[in-house]
């Protein structure tokens, strides 16, 4: 019953399954993840929500082959810095791709991974990653 709770805990974290952020209407900023407060205009900023289409650019990135247990059957993988079209920059899985085979400047788009497993029963926690676009799909 406990494990159902943190299910469903897991899935009103909306930023989680999707790439939402806002934007100050004031500055035309955009945040991920989301803030109160506008950190270039204060008080007079107006944030609003905003759905980022998840299209973006690979700023920066390590490949890690030393891992946490819950991550070692991934070993090799890697963790970048995405420079969203949008203009705000996150930190995310790349999949799809080989290790090796990434690079700055890659453009990237977000696709939704099982991130996760803990507990006893084995609740899988979903959430965005980043996979290399194609131009065959259009995603470019």
């Amino acid at each position: 019953m406990a494990e159902q709770g943190v299910a469903q805990v897991w899935r009103r974290i909306r930023s989680m399954y999707n790439i939402q952020g806002n934007k100050c209407e004031t500055c035309g900023t955009h945040y991920f993840p989301p803030r109160p407060v506008c950190p270039e205009c204060r008080r007079k900023g107006k944030l609003v929500n905003f759905h980022f289409k998840g299209l973006g650019t690979i700023y920066s990135f390590a490949i890690v082959r030393q891992a946490p247990e819950d991550f070692k059957r991934q070993m090799p993988y890697v963790v970048a810095q995405v420079e969203l079209d949008e203009g705000t920059r996150l930190t995310a899985q790349i999949v799809n791709v080989d290790a090796e085979d990434v690079k700055i400047g890659m453009r990237v788009r977000a696709c939704f991974r099982k991130i996760k497993e803990f507990g006893q029963g084995g609740i899988i926690v979903y959430g965005y990653k980043f996979e290399p676009t194609m131009k065959v799909t259009g995603h470019d």
